[in-house]
């Protein structure tokens, strides 16, 4: 039996659909509060129970979510009792790659989405199993391939040694970890050096850029150097088209029915690894046209002329990508970008940035902090902090009569970002329309 300590993290939940999948039997405890990665549990039947140290037993496999040490009584338990054999997160995953050609995907940005889509691609050559960082976990049978998004905070990804794998960005966040920049980007540098086969990265980042890597590398991008480059690139609100050039010479003619630069630079990383396990342009074409998303990430909903967006962007370059690519698939829609923060270190580090990208739609409303947002030592701010940044912007707590005031905005593109439940807002919002 496997039990989980925090099961509906969105890692958490991932994994325990996949050793649910292997055949184990696997419980879980979490707050009872309802979150969106409890969905595929319930759907296996995976019982979830509040915390209780008597959920701890001899013989069990405990896992523990990153987020819980031992003032949480299961952790205490689990950690101090004979015969129950315990792993935090990463630990465990850390042994599970080893049976699979794992594919890592890691970055600041992108990590999510880019895993998804690596997973549908990988499908079309071999069986292939997945974490997404959404809360979604499979793993079929006699699984060869291996996508796993992994996370750098704490040098978590540190416990992978993957055969591939993609680094995205490399953009500082974290800081209530990392030092500084050089910190951040040393991470990385040591989680490539220990990929078995090779590397594949975005050539034009800069930060990705100056790391010293002896892992073999393969560079993605728009530029004239990188190994995999999309030239003469278009989209518009119906998607993207580019040719695709691999070490300079064409390769195949793309298009994608998804928007946006980030996505661009997002599917050229899972071509790439596509390229190296041996795939033909028309089966990339054929498979990455037909990649459906993953959950909140520029999820719509529209109801006429009233659109709603679920995303997770809760960085500022995220926020600007996600701005823009919403102009891009909604062209003369207003733009209504409602944003709540998650770590005051995050906003405190970045205000300026996190201003400027709101600043890029039509109307802002902010949500205040939530009410368990780690508030580290030393950092005393509001939202109203931030709000004094943006020209007009409101700040709204979600309840229904703010709900009802955010929908007299009128015909638009609601726009909800955050790594928080911002999505409940958005269901009340629509019911106003």
């Amino acid at each position: 039996m496997v039990h989980f300590i925090g099961i509906k993290g969105s890692g958490m939940a991932s994994l325990a659909c996949i050793l649910n999948d292997l055949g184990e039997t696997v419980t879980g405890s979490d707050i009872e509060k309802y979150i969106f990665t409890q969905q595929p549990l319930e759907a296996r039947k995976i019982k979830i129970t509040p915390f209780d140290a008597d959920n701890i037993q001899p013989g069990m496999n405990v896992i523990i979510g990153n987020a819980f040490d031992e003032s949480n009584c299961e952790v205490a338990k689990a950690l101090h009792t004979e015969g129950v054999k315990s792993y935090y997160y990463h630990e465990y995953l850390g042994q599970l790659v080893e049976r699979y050609t794992t594919i890592s995907v890691a970055g600041t940005h992108g990590k999510t989405t880019t895993t998804g889509m690596l997973s549908h691609m990988m499908s079309a050559l071999n069986k292939t199993g997945y974490l997404i960082g959404d809360g979604t976990g499979e793993m079929p049978k006699d699984s060869h391939y291996f996508a796993l998004e992994s996370c750098e905070y704490q040098r978590h990804f540190m416990a992978y040694h993957p055969d591939y794998a993609i680094i995205t960005n490399i953009d500082l966040d974290h800081i209530d970890y990392y030092k500084d920049l050089e910190d951040y980007k040393s991470a990385f540098e040591a989680f490539a050096n220990q990929v078995k086969k090779a590397v594949v990265v975005c050539g034009d980042d800069e930060n990705i850029r100056s790391l010293s890597i002896k892992t073999p590398i393969l560079t993605y991008g728009f530029n004239d150097c990188d190994d995999v480059q999309a030239v003469n690139f278009q989209e518009d609100e119906h998607g993207m088209r580019f040719d695709l050039y691999y070490h300079h010479k064409f390769f195949h003619h793309f298009e994608l029915p998804y928007v946006g630069r980030h996505l661009l630079l997002n599917s050229l990383a899972v071509i790439a690894i596509a390229l190296l396990e041996g795939a033909d342009g028309d089966l990339i074409q054929s498979q990455m046209s037909s990649f459906g998303g993953v959950k909140r990430r520029f999820n719509i909903e529209e109801n006429g002329q009233y659109v709603y967006v679920d995303d997770y962007a809760h960085h500022p370059t995220a926020i600007k990508a996600t701005i823009e690519a919403a102009r891009v698939r909604f062209p003369g829609k207003k733009i209504i970008a409602i944003f709540k923060p998650d770590r005051y270190s995050r906003i405190y580090a970045f205000m300026d940035d996190f201003a400027k990208s709101l600043s890029s739609a039509d109307e802002v409303v902010l949500c205040p902090f939530p009410e368990n947002a780690k508030h580290e030592e030393g950092i005393d701010i509001t939202i109203e902090d931030l709000q004094k940044l943006i020209p007009n912007a409101e700040v709204m707590v979600e309840n229904e009569a703010n709900a009802k005031r955010l929908a007299a905005y009128g015909e638009a593109v609601y726009l909800f970002m955050s790594s928080k439940d911002i999505y409940k807002f958005k269901n009340i919002v629509k019911s106003f329309h």
